[in-house]
């Protein structure tokens, strides 16, 4: 048979599991055609490409990360970042800086919740020092803020709006009345106020998206949303479609619809079905609903099972079981899968319940790819429940480093020191995944694949890891026992990723018939340090056979 590349002396993973490794392969029309040892190749007629005994593997799959938001982000003004000793101060800050700049439309503003050291700040007091133009005050998050009468005012906020979620999505009130701070879904529309995107604006950023993950071995991507911003989502989406059309995107990309507020479901399965259909080329698909089901640790939205420490308060979710249920039988006739935001322990217990009541109703015919992502922390009771039920679980773990001193202040120390338990999960069978996670383009540094699998195999972040020098722990992040092994993290990153996504047929291993979506290393992986992982990256990088790096 002819070939267009025959590859030989190479150490290949494969990520298959009926043949792990092999030393040869041969590409033919974008598919591998041949994997396996030398003497096979002999049926092959081709230019070969010795390699020396390089490492080869296939194409990186990061299945939760953010395209389209990290575009709103590129033009949102985030305003200017400061700390300050309580409330006082912190009006003190931006009266200060609006007395310094007068005259403006919009003054725009970010700090973190703690340094209010438990006051409570209100539109009225926003108002006392910008009373003529509107005001935002950002949570570090970026999951929740505080604005002034005039927001309000524009966005038509009064005493009267429903919260979206009570308890989870909501506006903070005193007596019945709105104090101007908003959390979770509540807050995003103030967060991206004119933002304005074309078609510009919208591939560059998306040129650098595609340039990073050609350098890097990204060959496929899961966008993970971009909440109450739809229409700048879908035109984005329009962006990508056009690219794949005209030849210019040298990468999968799996969207979805995003759904935040529960009143809004049948809204957002019709949406999705549309979507399905609408966004439906080669490298473009959707066939996802994405759930925001709780928020974060820091500000208490994320939904736990045991009370913070601190307020002893659980926090909510969007959906109960019977409520995700529901959701998950509709799905199911649709043919969709569902992926859900899960950092608290309530939050992943919900879906589990939940995925457990469908498929009760539903027996074999249940079908949904169901994702958690995201599971900073579970309940013990939670851990085998993944595998037992089918539900992905996937895992950040670029995060999995740190001094837990921080979450022991919401936690306690015993729960802070059991956070991310990954290792655990897998162990118990699960199918676990890998993703980056990341809502701002920047530089790219916290999208590195290589960066995740250091900090999974170590669980922390020192001199050696591609980083910069003010995120680096001094110590490893309890538990030690769940760090990961290497070839853990290249099946999360590869055929596992595949599976979650529903693309296992044709990706995430060099299986022949299979797309040849393969990198080439000069570092063997499988023997690198696990200390300075971070610093691999691919020689070579092929999608659907093509050198495009």
């Amino acid at each position: 048979m002819k070939a267009d590349k025959i590859i030989k002396n190479a150490k290949i993973f494969t990520s298959d599991k009926d043949k792990p490794m092999a030393s040869a392969l041969a590409v033919k029309d974008g598919k591998f055609v041949y994997v396996g040892d030398e003497a096979g190749l002999a049926g092959y007629e081709g230019e070969v490409t010795d390699l020396g005994g390089k490492f080869v593997m296939p194409g990186i799959l990061d299945t939760h990360v953010h395209v389209t938001s990290s575009i709103g982000f590129e033009y949102a003004d985030l305003g200017v970042r400061f700390e300050c000793d309580g409330k006082q101060g912190a009006l003190d800050f931006m009266a200060d800086y609006i007395r310094k700049n007068p005259g403006l439309d919009r003054y725009r503003f970010t700090m973190e919740q703690k340094y209010l050291n438990g006051e409570i700040l209100t539109k009225e007091d926003l108002d006392s020092i910008c009373p003529d133009s509107e005001l935002v005050l950002l949570e570090d998050e970026c999951h929740s803020n505080w604005v002034n009468s005039k927001v309000l005012e524009r966005h038509g906020i009064t005493d009267d709006t429903p919260d979206p979620v009570p308890g989870l999505s909501y506006f903070v009130r005193i007596d019945g009345h709105v104090t101007g701070n908003a959390f979770e879904s509540a807050s995003w529309p103030f967060l991206f106020d004119g933002v304005e995107l074309d078609e510009e604006k919208i591939e560059g950023p998306l040129s650098r998206l595609i340039d990073y993950c050609v350098n890097f071995g990204v060959s496929g991507l899961f966008d993970a949303g971009f909440p109450e911003h739809e229409k700048i989502h879908e035109r984005i989406y329009q962006e990508l479609r056009k690219m794949d059309l005209e030849g210019r995107l040298p990468m999968y990309i799996d969207g979805c619809y995003m759904l935040t507020d529960p009143h809004k479901t049948e809204t957002a399965l019709e949406e999705l079905k549309r979507f399905n259909r609408e966004f439906n080329t080669e490298h473009l698909k959707v066939h996802t609903l994405k759930i925001l089901m709780d928020g974060t640790q820091k500000i208490h939205t994320a939904a736990m099972v045991t009370p913070y420490a601190d307020t002893g308060e659980t926090g909510c979710t969007t959906f109960d079981a019977e409520g995700l249920a529901a959701v998950l039988k509709q799905l199911n006739e649709m043919g969709m899968d569902l992926h859900v935001h899960t950092v608290g322990e309530r939050a992943s217990r919900t879906v589990l319940d939940g995925v457990e009541l469908a498929r009760k109703d539903l027996g074999d015919s249940f079908r949904v790819r169901v994702t958690c992502a995201h599971l900073e922390i579970q309940d013990d009771a939670d851990l085998d429940r993944f595998a037992k039920l089918g539900v992905i679980a996937n895992f950040t773990p670029w995060w999995h480093a740190g001094d837990p001193a921080d979450a022991s202040l919401w936690l306690g120390e015993e729960r802070a020191s059991k956070q991310f338990r990954c290792k655990t999960v897998w162990d118990s069978g699960a199918l676990v995944t890998w993703s980056s996670d990341e809502v701002f383009y920047g530089d790219f540094e916290n999208w590195n694949p290589y960066f995740g699998m250091e900090v999974a195999m170590t669980r922390q972040r020192t001199e050696k890891t591609r980083t910069p020098d003010y995120t680096r722990t001094a110590a490893v992040l309890p538990p030690v026992d769940e760090k990961m092994g290497v070839e853990e993290m290249l099946l999360g990153y590869t055929i596992n990723g595949a599976k979650q996504l529903g693309i296992e047929d044709h990706k995430g291993s060099i299986t022949v018939g299979k797309d040849a979506d393969f990198l080439v290393f000069d570092n063997d992986l499988l023997t690198a340090e696990h200390e300075g992982f971070s610093q691999n990256k691919p020689s070579e990088v092929y999608f659907s056979g093509r050198k495009v790096n």
